[in-house]
């Protein structure tokens, strides 16, 4: 028999086969999941809401949602998040907060939030990074 391995990669269907990564790992049975950025493309590969920080932030915690259900976990799941957004306007930030906080609800877990200069994909506005902890694991 042999053992598991330490290092799961989650590649879910439902996302655009065309990232060269995967979209989650999982790190030893039932323990720490991380993320990939999740980015504002449909199945397709395509960037949606071209110009729309709030309509690319919704299609973002979409995927984010399906890459952590790929791996076993949820947003409540979610121990800590990264947010980028491609903007030097403070206000565009907010925007993309504001679609992020929504989608976690009352599960606040520690967030770090920030404005960078571009993203990897043409016209990508904003992204969001996860580490989570799948439910019944003793991680932490």
């Amino acid at each position: 028999m042999s053992p598991e391995p330490a290092i799961t990669f989650v590649r879910p269907e439902q996302l655009t086969a065309k990232a060269p990564y995967a979209y989650a790992a999982i790190t030893g049975p039932g323990q720490f999941v991380f993320t990939a950025g999740a980015c504002p493309l449909d199945a397709d590969g395509n960037t949606v809401a071209v110009g729309d920080v709030a309509g690319q932030a919704r299609q973002v915690m979409a995927n984010l949602v399906t890459a952590l259900q790929a791996a076993g976990a949820q947003l409540t799941d979610v121990v800590k998040t990264t947010v980028y957004v491609a903007s030097s306007q403070q206000a565009d930030l907010g925007i993309a907060w504001g679609v992020v906080r929504a989608a976690f609800g009352a599960h606040d877990a520690p967030s770090t939030l920030l404005g960078v200069s571009v993203l990897g994909y043409d016209d990508q506005l904003v992204e969001v990074e996860a580490v989570a902890v799948r439910p019944g694991s003793s991680a932490m």
